[in-house]
């Protein structure tokens, strides 16, 4: 334990430490910049933060973040500023394409295409592909009913395969059903 730490705090930042960059990737896959990311990241572990003690079923740890993730997100995204200003780097040119870059360009269109999906949307699918969260638990995350959910998924992979096509849409869903 280090000087002054308590029981508590100590078991705080182990897990922080282990969780922290993995719950960056998903605040990224939500909001598609890195900046905001990490703000998010910040809000959720704050919250887990301020109630660490009141936690009893340390299982239940990364459902909390998760949870909380998600719904900073989306409230996020209802902010007046989040909607009128958003940063985003200059793509870089493409090379000729070949079996390395064909690849990349792939993932950078399917990026840009999820971008593009509303807010909702884009929660469900990460939720459901990214984070491998059956109906029920995904509903639960973003405090929703089951068919919203579907409805929501439905929509989502609608509007990606009119963006990319068939084989574009299905690429986030392979391997993970």
């Amino acid at each position: 334990m280090r000087g002054g730490e308590t029981e508590d705090q100590r078991q705080f930042r182990e897990y922080f430490t282990a969780r922290r960059d993995a719950v960056r990737r998903t605040a990224y896959v939500l909001c598609g910049d890195w900046h905001w990311a990490d703000d998010l990241t910040q809000k959720a572990f704050m919250r887990l933060a301020v109630r660490w003690r009141k936690v009893r079923d340390r299982e239940a740890l990364g459902a909390y973040v998760r949870t909380v993730l998600v719904r900073t997100y989306l409230a996020d995204v209802r902010r007046v500023w989040r909607r009128r200003e958003r940063s985003v780097a200059a793509l870089p040119e493409r090379a000729a394409p070949d079996d390395s870059t064909e690849g990349a360009a792939r993932r950078l269109a399917f990026e840009e295409a999820l971008r593009r999906l509303p807010p909702r949307q884009r929660a469900v699918l990460v939720c459901r592909f990214y984070q491998d969260l059956d109906v029920a638990e995904t509903a639960a995350t973003l405090g929703c009913a089951e068919g919203t959910v579907k409805s929501q998924t439905a929509k989502a992979l609608a509007k990606l395969r009119a963006e990319l096509g068939d084989n574009g849409a299905m690429a986030m869903t392979e391997g993970t059903r």
